[in-house]
């Protein structure tokens, strides 16, 4: 059983990203999901990206950190949609006793100087995506491992963006199936 922390996309908290929680504590893993935009929500891209500039990143990124600090002792599994992916890997990059990262259809910048004992990434993504771009997901890889992480790449390709969010366009049911299986497995295999 992991400790998961779950960041909700651009969009927010929506009702996808309670759903992804449920479904990973009835495989038995305890499942935290901040609010990092205060109870806001968006229905679309460009309004979950005004909300986000609005409060911008470093507040962001203050809160995730906020949240998580009472639930890191035990060791955490940081995971996140889309820039909540971003926002997880910078947390899981900065805390030496996170015992995975899982992305769901986001990575985000790498710092030079990144290093990490081997933690188990696992990445799910669309193919193509218009916001992870293959130039970037092949230098993104070659630094996570060169950080020293275990990571592990699956793309759906026809896929939407958020694919797994069964509320917007992008949702494509079979990929979104296959990435739950995959990444419950991922997560039992870090027990």
């Amino acid at each position: 059983m992991s400790n998961v922390m779950l960041f909700h996309s651009a969009y927010g908290p929506r009702p996808a990203v309670h759903a992804a929680a449920e479904r990973l504590r009835e495989a038995g893993h305890r499942v935290v999901t901040p609010d990092l935009y205060g109870g806001r929500t968006a229905d679309t891209v460009e309004e979950g990206m005004a909300i986000k500039d609005e409060i911008g990143r470093d507040e962001l990124l203050r809160r995730a950190i906020a949240a998580t600090a009472e639930h890191t002792d035990g060791g955490v599994v940081y995971a996140g949609f889309s820039l909540g992916g971003s926002l997880a890997q910078t947390l899981a990059l900065g805390d030496v006793k996170a015992r995975g990262l899982l992305l769901l259809h986001g990575t985000g910048d790498i710092a030079e100087d990144a290093v990490t004992d081997g933690l188990p990434v696992q990445l799910h993504v669309a193919d193509p995506d218009p916001f992870e771009p293959h130039d970037w997901l092949t230098a993104w890889y070659l630094r996570m491992r060169r950080a020293g992480a275990d990571v592990e790449v699956f793309r759906y390709p026809g896929a939407g963006h958020l694919y797994t969010d069964p509320e917007l366009a992008d949702h494509d049911a079979e990929a979104a199936e296959r990435t739950w299986r995959t990444a419950l497995g991922f997560l039992a295999g870090l027990d």
